[in-house]
């Protein structure tokens, strides 16, 4: 166990502290598993019943010193017969909610945000986060892209779907703020929390190459269905002087097969293990795929001939014109053999100001990553660069005077660009087939539903 540890070197000594996950109490002796959260395995201490005090139970914390020496049972190398073995932190017992050797479901736990971390089906997905976190920073450091922090109070919208939470000091909460004597907004105009911070990218990629953050975004979307969050975890990257949709391809595909494999050699079996759990049978298969195979790519145009052959298959009809739906995207996933599908050339009217015109003046290019069972998980496009094309777009949505410094950096030494953004909670659920994107992330948030 990765903990404190103070030893002896002539008697074999060892300091321990951590959790007890269970303690079974005997006559002559008592054992205790102690786990401190850095691996799945647990330390059996044995103890003389006379060192123990009489609340020691599970849920406690603990300090314990004594002697490692090789265990006479199953499951474990070694044991610490306990010298001492004193309670830092006691516990309820008789109400704590957590219960040794009980299988709770996730919905169970997620009545209990703050305990469920000391379960160890969470505590393998968080180890497994973290790793996949170290994951993301050492691609991009590998590939010379700049970390950058962006903001998390925006006065924009960048993904302009209104779906945006305002931010109001009390001040301006008061009854009665909003008249005339009232107090103005704190930053003189309306803010919000940032739904991307892909237009901040796009500043920093105006004197750098490649550019890249990771961050807190927020969606104020009143949607309770399993792949939604209010707020949740965004990769974004940024790459100047590429006029190459492929070029972001390889980027988006070399990411997540570089976080895959990092988890993998890291936690082969604690992935196996939340494998089990899975309502996914091939799970395995699924992340074979994610690993090793190269990323189909059609256009949206083909995609649509795919769904319209098989339109009775669906409850909204797929049609030219419209964006992918949920349903869709995971038929299209299935349909190429549960290889990620790279969706590109989308039509105009449903992506963003931003997206790179075409030729054909009918598209935009824009792409979306599809994965087995979450469906979308990147979206990303080559950025309009020409000012004299953006300028009328932005004239035709009313956004020319809040975006006019987004018009300058095409006035001052612009260049062809195009980046992308992975929602990391999804990528979770993908590699580990998780059902509920809430149990993907410490402390989920959805519409209703803040407690703490």
């Amino acid at each position: 166990m990765k903990v404190e540890s103070k030893r002896d070197e002539h008697f074999n000594k060892e300091n321990k502290i951590g959790w007890l996950r269970h303690v079974r109490k005997q006559k002559n002796v008592v054992f205790c598993s102690l786990y401190d959260g850095s691996t799945d395995k647990h330390l059996q201490v044995v103890a003389d019943p006379q060192i123990c005090h009489e609340e020691l139970c599970t849920g406690c914390s603990v300090e314990v010193g004594g002697s490692l020496v090789p265990s006479q049972g199953r499951g474990q190398a070694v044991e610490l017969q306990a010298d001492h073995l004193s309670i830092v932190g006691p516990c309820d017992n008789e109400v704590y909610p957590i219960k040794p050797k009980t299988e709770y479901t996730a919905d169970q736990l997620r009545a209990f945000p703050h305990l469920r971390a000391r379960t160890i089906l969470h505590q393998k997905l968080l180890r497994i986060r973290s790793t996949a976190s170290m994951a993301v920073h050492k691609y991009f450091l590998d590939n010379h892209f700049l970390f950058v922090h962006t903001p998390i109070t925006t006065s924009v919208d960048c993904e302009g779907a209104g779906e945006t939470f305002s931010i109001k000091t009390g001040e301006e909460l008061k009854p009665g703020a909003g008249g005339r004597d009232g107090p103005g907004h704190f930053f003189n105009s309306p803010t919000y929390l940032t739904v991307s911070g892909q237009l901040h990218l796009e500043v920093i990629t105006g004197s750098f190459l490649k550019a890249y953050s990771f961050g807190p975004t927020f969606r104020a979307e009143k949607s309770l269905g399993r792949h939604h969050l209010a707020e949740f975890y965004m990769i974004e990257a940024e790459v100047a002087f590429t006029q190459s949709m492929e070029c972001i391809l390889q980027v988006m595909e070399g990411l997540v097969k570089s976080m895959t494999q990092s988890v993998l050699d890291s936690h082969e079996g604690e992935v196996e293990d939340l494998w089990k759990h899975s309502q996914v049978s091939d799970q395995s298969d699924i992340v074979n795929r994610l690993l090793n195979k190269t990323y189909i790519r059609m256009s949206y145009s083909d995609a649509i001939k795919i769904l319209e052959n098989k339109k009775d298959n669906f409850k909204e009809s797929p049609k030219w014109g419209c964006d992918l739906s949920k349903e869709h995207e995971k038929f299209l996933v299935k349909h190429c053999g549960n290889v990620p599908v790279f969706v590109t050339d989308f039509p105009t009217e449903i992506k963003p100001f931003y997206c790179r015109q075409n030729e054909d003046h009918a598209t935009v290019g824009a792409v979306d990553l599809l994965v087995p069972g979450v469906g979308e998980l990147c979206g990303g496009s080559l950025r309009e660069e020409r000012h004299d094309i953006l300028r009328p777009r932005l004239d035709n949505l009313g956004l020319t005077q809040p975006y006019h410094w987004y018009l300058e950096l095409r006035q001052f030494g612009s260049v062809p660009h195009g980046g992308f953004g992975l929602g990391f909670e999804r990528y979770l659920q993908c590699l580990l087939g998780i059902h509920n994107i809430k149990d993907t992330i410490p402390f989920p948030r959805w519409v209703q539903h803040c407690p703490l």
